[in-house]
């Protein structure tokens, strides 16, 4: 039983998929928040875009 206890606290094995999985949900993340960022400021050139439209159709 120590021999298998041993073994299995020097394993590393599992720890690089860990953190290859940590590295890929903070990118995601970072991906998130990007078009996150660049929704919101889109919104008002989309909208000042609609409303100029709108005005020229209603001269």
């Amino acid at each position: 039983m120590r021999r298998f206890t041993a073994r299995f606290l020097n394993d590393d094995r599992g720890a690089t998929a860990i953190e290859y999985g940590l590295i890929c949900g903070l990118i995601f993340v970072a991906i998130l928040g990007g078009l996150n960022a660049l929704g919101a400021s889109n919104g008002g050139l989309y909208n000042q875009t609609m409303q100029k439209i709108t005005d020229a159709l209603n001269r």
